[in-house]
C-alpha cells in the first residue's frame, strides 16, 4: 500500500531533493529511523527506540575494488514510500501465523561526479527493530564491479555487553563468549584448537548475530543480516567500545564480492527491545525474506523426529571407515578391537525398526558411502562417491525396508569441503535417492574448501549453499546443512532447507571439552535468530566413561535439560542423538522424545536472558497440547510459570519432567 509518510525533506523548485534528514517511524511509533547526508555527501543513519539514541549516525557505503568508491559525494535524487500489514502462513514454523508490518522508504543516491554513480538504499522499519539493503540499478558507469569491502557502520550508544563469537572466514563452530564490547581486542583462545577447519580474523571483530544489553538501560539489541545470496556474510570489525563496522569474507585472491548490476546485498538487521524475549520472538529476519515461489510443490515437506547411525561414532563405538574399522579415542588409545563399521544393512534396519516403533520419521546413516577411508583433515578432491555404498551396506534394500515400515532415509552427503566434486555428482546422488525413496539428505561440509582459497562463508559458497537448497527443491527433498553459513532465514523462500548446524553443535560433547552449560542459553540469541539449528540433543548416556573408561569428559548437561532442548532449540527436524540401545534405560524419559511435537501453532516466551536461562511455551500444530522447556546455564535458578497461555475455561493436565535431587 503506498502511503505519504512524514519525511523531513527540503523540496526545491526545480525538484532537486537536498534532504538533510528522512525521519519514518515504525507502525507502533517506538522505533525511529533518521537518514541523512553528512556533510562530505556521505549516507548515513540512526535508529532511536523510545526516544532514546540506540545507533547514532553511522555511515554507509562501499569500497569498490576499482573505480573509486561509493562512499561520499552523494545527492539525493528520488524518494518513494509504503508500507505493509498482512499476515503470512509458514509451511512449518514456530507459529500457525506471522504478522509482517512495517513502514518502508527507499532514497536514490547519485553521485555529483561526471560517473554519476547511483545506489538505492531500502529502508523497512518494524515494531521490534530495522532493515535496511542495498541496491545497484542497471547505469552506464556501474555494471560489472568488485566490492573491496562493504563499511556499513554500527556506532552504537553507550556501553553493551555482548554474546558474541570471534570473527572467521570458515567456521561458526566456536565456544560462545560473554564480555564487554570494550574486552573484543582482549580475546583469547578458548577451545578454538578442537575446531577443525577455522580461518580466524586477524583485526579484532565478532561474528553475527551479535547479542548485546547495554548497560545503562538494560535495553537488548541483536545485530544480523537477512536474505543472504549471492553476497559475502558480514563480520563486524571492532572499531571502538561503541563503534563496529562491516566486513565481508574475501575469496582467494583477496576480493570480497563480484556484482552485475542490477543487483543487491542482503539487508543488515537491527532488533531492539526491552526484555531478552523480545529478541526471541521477533520474525522480522524471516519477514525481509522472500516468500516461495505459489509455483513449487512444497507438500512433500514434512517436519520429523529422527533418528540415525551417528553417535556411535563420535564415542567410539562404531566408525564411518569400512575398510580399517578403527577409531582413536580422545585420549589416544587404539579402540580397533571395540569399534566396528556402523553403517550395515543389519544396523540400518535395526535403527528402522525402531523408528517406526516409537513413530519417528526418519533415519540418518552416516558412513554408508566409499569415501571414508582417507578423508579427514585431507585437502584433497574426488574424496567420496556419493552413490557407490559399502560391501555391507545395502542401499536398495534398506530404503525398501524403510519405507515398508513408513519411515524415510535421511541420506548423508559428507563433501570433506570438496565441493567441486560434489556439484559434478549432486544430480546424480539426489536422482538415486528420489528413485530408492529416501526423502532427506544431510549434506557435510568439514575441511578446507574446494577451489583452494574459497571459504565456507565467502559468496562462492553461499551460492553453492541456495543452488543446494534449489536442487533438492526441484528433486522434491528436504535439506539439512551442517558447516554451512549462518542461516539468515532463507528457509522462507526454501521451506525444503528444514535446518543447519551452523554452530557449535552437541557432537563437541563427544570428543572435546565439551560445551559449557550456558551455551545452549546463549544460541536462542545469536545462531538461532537466523533459523533453525539441527542441535541433535537427547544424549541419555551422559558420562564418556561409559565409551572410554578412563574419561572424565561429560556432556555438560543433566538430562531434564536434553529433553527441555527440543523446546528451546527450534527445529522442524529434531533428531534424537544417543545411541538407540541407551533409551531402553529410561524409557519414561524418552516418553518425552516420543510425545514432543516438531511444529507448532503458536509459541510463547515465558522468560530468558542471555548466557542464563531460556524458558518456552509451544502450542503443537493442529492440538490442544501445549509443551514448555526451561533450560538454565550452571546456576540454580527458580522461575514461577505464567500459565496465561492456556484458553481460559478448558482443564489441562501436566506431566513434568524434571532433575532428582
Amino acid at each position: 500500500m503506498k502511503q505519504l509518510l512524514q519525511l523531513s525533506i527540503l523540496l526545491l523548485a526545480s525538484s532537486t531533493l537536498l534532504a538533510q534528514k528522512i525521519k519514518i517511524a515504525s507502525p507502533n511509533g517506538n522505533q525511529v529511523l533518521e537518514f541523512s547526508l553528512t556533510e562530505k555527501g556521505a549516507p548515513s543513519y540512526a535508529l532511536a527506540y523510545k526516544n532514546k539514541a540506540v545507533v547514532a549516525q553511522s555511515t554507509m557505503g562501499f569500497e569498490l575494488k576499482e573505480g573509486g568508491n561509493l562512499l561520499e559525494n552523494f545527492a539525493i535524487k528520488a524518494i518513494d514510500s509504503s508500507s505493509n500489514n498482512t499476515n503470512w502462513k509458514p509451511i512449518w514454523g514456530e507459529e500457525s501465523s506471522i504478522n509482517n508490518n512495517y513502514k518502508e522508504v527507499r532514497i536514490g543516491l547519485q553521485q555529483k561526479d561526471k560517473d554519476a554513480r547511483q545506489i538505492l538504499i531500502t529502508f523497512r522499519i518494524f515494531n521490534d527493530g530495522l532493515g535496511f539493503k542495498y541496491d545497484f540499478p542497471t547505469q552506464k558507469n556501474l555494471f560489472h564491479f568488485i566490492l573491496a569491502d562493504e563499511h556499513t557502520q554500527f556506532n552504537l550508544v553507550g556501553e553493551h555487553r555482548i554474546w558474541w563469537l570471534p570473527g572467521d572466514y570458515d567456521t561458526n563452530e566456536y565456544p560462545p563468549r560473554e564480555s564487554d564490547l570494550s574486552e573484543v581486542p582482549n580475546y583469547k583462545s578458548k577451545g578454538d584448537d578442537e575446531i577443525f577447519a577455522r580461518t580466524p580474523i586477524t583485526k579484532p571483530s565478532v561474528q553475527t548475530p551479535l547479542m548485546l544489553k547495554r548497560k545503562t538501560d538494560n535495553l537488548y539489541i541483536n545485530i544480523h543480516e537477512a536474505g543472504l545470496r549471492n553476497y559475502s556474510a558480514m563480520n563486524l570489525f571492532y572499531k571502538n567500545n561503541s563503534k563496529l563496522e562491516s566486513t565481508l569474507v574475501p575469496d582467494a585472491v583477496g576480493n570480497m564480492t563480484y556484482m552485475v548490476a542490477p543487483c543487491n546485498t542482503p539487508w543488515r538487521t537491527i532488533i531492539v527491545g526491552e526484555k531478552a524475549t523480545d529478541m526471541l520472538a521477533s520474525r522480522t529476519i524471516l519477514n525481509l525474506n522472500e516468500p516461495v515461489d505459489a509455483t513449487v510443490n512444497t507438500s512433500f515437506i514434512k517436519p520429523m523426529k529422527y533418528v540415525g547411525i551417528w553417535w556411535g561414532m563420535h564415542v567410539g563405538k562404531n566408525t564411518w571407515d569400512y575398510a580399517t574399522s578403527q577409531v582413536a579415542s580422545q585420549n589416544g588409545e587404539n579402540q580397533a578391537s571395540k569399534a566396528t563399521h556402523g553403517a550395515t544393512t543389519a544396523n540400518a534396519k535395526k535403527h528402522i525398526d525402531f523408528a517406526a516403533a516409537n513413530g519417528f520419521g526418519g533415519v540418518l546413516i552416516e558412513g554408508w558411502n566409499t569415501g571414508w577411508e582417507d578423508w579427514f583433515g585431507k585437502w584433497k578432491e574426488d574424496v567420496f562417491d556419493f552413490t557407490t555404498a559399502y560391501p555391507d551396506f545395502d542401499v536398495a534394500e534398506v530404503n525398501r525396508y524403510a519405507k515398508s515400515k513408513g519411515v524415510t532415509i535421511v541420506t548423508h552427503l559428507e563433501t570433506s569441503g570438496s565441493i567441486t566434486n560434489f556439484e559434478r555428482y549432486a544430480d546424480t546422488a539426489f536422482r538415486q535417492m528420489v528413485r530408492f525413496g529416501s526423502d532427506a539428505c544431510k549434506t557435510g561440509y568439514v575441511g578446507k574448501i574446494i577451489p583452494r582459497g574459497e571459504h565456507h562463508d565467502g559468496q562462492w559458497m553461499v551460492k553453492h549453499y541456495e543452488r543446494m537448497a534449489k536442487k533438492t527443491l526441484d528433486y522434491n527433498l528436504m535439506l539439512v546443512a551442517h558447516e554451512p553459513v549462518r542461516p539468515t532465514g532463507l528457509h522462507r523462500t526454501y521451506p525444503n532447507w528444514m535446518a543447519c548446524e551452523a554452530a557449535r553443535g552437541n557432537e563437541f560433547n563427544a570428543w572435546s571439552k565439551g560445551n559449557e552449560p550456558f551455551h545452549e542459553t546463549v544460541l536462542p540469541f545469536t545462531r538461532l535468530m537466523g533459523g533453525p539449528m539441527d542441535y541433535t540433543p537427547g544424549i541419555f548416556k551422559i558420562k564418556m566413561s561409559s565409551y572410554w573408561p578412563d574419561s572424565k569428559n561429560q556432556v555438560h548437561t543433566t538430562l531434564a535439560k536434553q529433553l527441555a532442548l527440543y523446546i528451546t532449540i527450534y527445529s522442524p527436524v529434531q533428531m534424537a542423538a544417543d545411541i538407540i540401545d541407551n533409551y531402553a534405560e529410561k524409557l519414561d524419559a524418552f516418553q518425552f522424545i516420543k510425545d514432543v511435537a516438531v511444529d507448532w501453532d503458536k509459541t510463547v516466551y515465558l522468560g530468558a536472558e542471555p548466557g542464563d536461562f531460556v524458558t518456552i511455551a509451544r502450542k503443537a500444530k493442529g492440538t490442544e497440547n501445549w509443551f514448555v522447556g526451561s533450560v538454565t546455564d550452571e546456576n540454580a535458578r527458580a522461575q514461577i510459570i505464567d500459565c496465561s497461555f492456556l484458553d481460559k475455561g478448558k482443564t489441562y493436565e501436566a506431566t513434568v519432567y524434571a532433575d532428582g535431587a
